[in-house]
């Protein structure tokens, strides 16, 4: 292959790598039966007017399995960050002494746990629409290298073909992260 294929195949393999880490991220904040510090990775605060990551905020961590403790920096946003997990979608009650905020992680019914994996199917299902999407813009830049008369019909067939193959790796990473996380959500 030619330097300029060899650019974009190596260009989209990177693309698609952070897509999948992008994904693992998102898999990650998705509640289990397990206290994670990364349930907490998505929540925002109003912080005196302005949208704050609560990890900007307040330092978080598991104290047990069912149990996960926030310290907020500055002690007079404990209402904001309560409030903030009140309002999100964890499905979480916090209880605060003034200084530091307790989050009990209840089990998960067999209901809910359904619905997680729901949740994780359709974060997997982005990611994988988000690598389909590297892969078609790389068709699309090597048929124009074709067209144009930088690279020749065999050379692009085979950037297309690594391309492919490095499409499959990537898919077949994020199906391994799905499959992970599901059977840690329906672990009882």
């Amino acid at each position: 292959m030619s330097e300029l294929t060899d650019e974009l195949v190596v260009d989209a393999k990177d693309r698609m790598s952070k897509s999948v880490e992008s994904t693992r991220g998102e898999l990650a904040t998705v509640r289990t039966g397990r206290a994670s510090p990364h349930l907490l990775d998505r929540l925002i605060v109003d912080y005196y007017g302005a949208e704050t990551p609560l990890k900007q905020l307040a330092q978080v961590a598991a104290t047990d399995a069912r149990m996960l403790t926030v310290t907020p920096y500055d002690k007079s946003s404990i209402s904001a960050i309560e409030k903030s997990v009140m309002d999100s979608d964890l499905g979480l009650t916090p209880s605060s002494d003034g200084s530091v905020i307790r989050l009990s992680i209840p089990e998960l019914t067999e209901e809910r746990r359904k619905e997680m994996v729901r949740v994780v199917h359709g974060v997997a299902e982005d990611g994988r629409v988000a690598i389909r999407n590297i892969r078609r813009d790389v068709m699309g830049d090597l048929r124009e290298l074709k067209k144009e008369g930088d690279a020749g019909s065999d050379e692009e067939h085979r950037a297309e073909s690594e391309l492919q193959r490095v499409t499959d790796e990537a898919i077949a990473k994020l199906d391994s992260l799905l499959k992970g996380k599901e059977e840690e959500i329906l672990e009882v």
